[in-house]
């Protein structure tokens, strides 16, 4: 087990349910330009921790994995914008560029699946999470703030998830 930095945060869900809620409390942190990376195998619980932060976000919309679309958009009441973006049929970083990245950060906060595949085309600052598979119900969630940014969402998400009020 690796001794975790100031900048890493280390959570074990128990649940589907409790992976949901922690991409909620990450949800309701999310600013235009953030970006979070996810990064663990198939059934590590990326698309489940989405929900979650799409709901936290404020996004009435269904989330489900844009693996065949690449892009899903979820939408505020007021029309903003959150982009969750699968990497896992992209070939390399230029076809991320593509898919106008630079827009996506300017009108909303860009959630990416399998975000290790695409790397070199995003921002440095960054969250990066990494979901590891335990049980057919547990997780092991480790948070990693690269930024000043993600730093602050770091921070507060560490007191959300132990502030004992």
């Amino acid at each position: 087990m690796p001794i975790l930095d100031p900048h890493s945060m280390e959570f074990f869900s128990r649940s589907a349910e409790q992976t949901r809620r922690v991409g909620m409390r990450l949800g309701g942190l999310l600013k235009i330009g953030d970006v979070v990376c996810l990064i663990g195998e198939l059934g590590s619980g990326k698309t489940t921790l989405v929900q979650g932060i799409a709901a936290g976000w404020g996004s009435l919309d269904p989330v489900s994995s844009p693996t065949y679309v690449l892009v899903n958009v979820y939408r505020q009441l007021d029309e903003k914008r959150l982009y969750h973006l699968d990497a896992y049929r992209l070939g390399s970083a230029l076809e991320a560029i593509d898919l106008d990245l630079d827009f996506m950060l300017a009108t909303g906060p860009l959630v990416v699946e399998w975000a290790e595949r695409v790397q070199e085309a995003l921002p440095d600052e960054r969250l990066k999470v990494t979901l590891a598979y335990i049980d057919d119900v547990r997780r092991n969630l480790t948070f990693s703030a690269q930024g000043r940014r993600s730093e602050e969402m770091l921070k507060a998400l560490r007191q959300q998830l132990w502030s004992k009020t």
